[in-house]
C-alpha cells in the first residue's frame, strides 16, 4: 500500500490549535487509524519556544488520547526536570499521530512505523510547527529527525549539535526517550544523563535569547 491508494491527510487551510485536534480525527491518509483507538495530536503550551517532536503514540498514549504519557513520557519527564525544563511549556507531539503495533497474545507490541506511514502524516506535523512557531524544536529519536531534516540524520553522531534547517532558530536532536528504557540496567543512568545533557543545552540557548 502507499499514500496514492489513500487520502490525503484532511488539514485545515487555515490550521489552529482547536480545529487540528478535530481535523485529525478523520484522518484515513494512512492504514494506522484501523487498528488505534483514536489518533493522538501534540500538546502543550499554544505559544511554547520549545516544540519536542517524538515517533509516534505508545499504548497508553493510544488508549488516553495524550501524548508521552506512558513509559516513555515518564522518562521524558525527568529529563525535563533534570535539565530545569517545565513541561508544561513546551509543546509535545509524534511524526505518527496513529499507534502502529503488532498483536503479541492480547498484547499491542509497538513497532516502528514504515516510512510512507510517517510521510502520509507530515501534513499534520508541519501545520503543528506552523501554528506553534517554536523558537527550538528537538527531534527525539530517528523517525523524526529524518523526516523532518532529511535520511542522513543519525542520533549517535548528530545528537546535541545545532543542525542549520528553517523550521526553527535552534533545530536539534536527540534520542527517544523510550530507547533509554531499553538500555541495559547499568548504563541506563549515563544515557539518562546524556539526554538531561542534550535538554540542557537546549534550555541554556533559551534563556540567552
Amino acid at each position: 500500500m502507499t499514500t496514492h491508494d489513500l487520502p490525503p491527510a484532511p488539514v485545515p487551510p487555515n490550521p489552529s490549535y482547536k480545529n487540528l485536534h478535530e481535523a485529525v480525527q478523520e484522518c484515513r491518509a494512512c492504514d494506522l487509524w484501523e487498528g488505534a483507538t483514536q489518533p493522538v495530536m501534540g500538546e502543550g503550551a499554544r505559544n511554547a519556544s520549545l516544540m519536542l517532536v517524538g515517533e509516534q503514540p505508545g499504548e497508553r498514549e493510544d488508549v488516553e488520547g495524550h501524548p508521552f504519557v506512558g513509559p516513555a513520557g515518564r522518562v521524558l519527564d525527568e529529563g525535563l526536570e533534570r535539565a530545569g525544563i517545565a513541561r508544561d511549556e513546551v509543546y509535545i507531539t509524534n511524526a505518527v499521530k496513529h499507534f502502529r503495533y503488532k498483536l503479541r497474545g492480547k498484547r499491542r507490541i509497538h513497532q516502528r512505523p514504515d516510512r510512507w506511514q510517517v510521510a502520509a502524516c507530515f501534513p499534520w506535523l508541519e501545520a503543528e510547527i506552523k501554528v506553534v512557531q517554536p523558537a527550538a524544536l528537538v527531534c527525539l529519536g530517528a523517525t523524526a529527525g529524518q523526516q523532518l531534516l532529511g535520511s542522513h540524520i543519525r542520533i549517535g553522531r548528530d545528537r546535541g549539535r545545532p543542525i542549520e534547517s528553517d523550521l526553527a532558530e535552534l533545530v536539534t536532536v536527540t534520542t527517544h526517550p523510550s530507547a533509554i528504557l531499553r538500555t541495559e540496567d547499568e548504563d541506563r543512568e549515563q544515557a539518562m544523563a546524556q539526554f538531561v545533557q542534550d535538554l540542557k543545552h537546549v534550555g541554556q540557548w533559551l534563556s540567552a535569547r
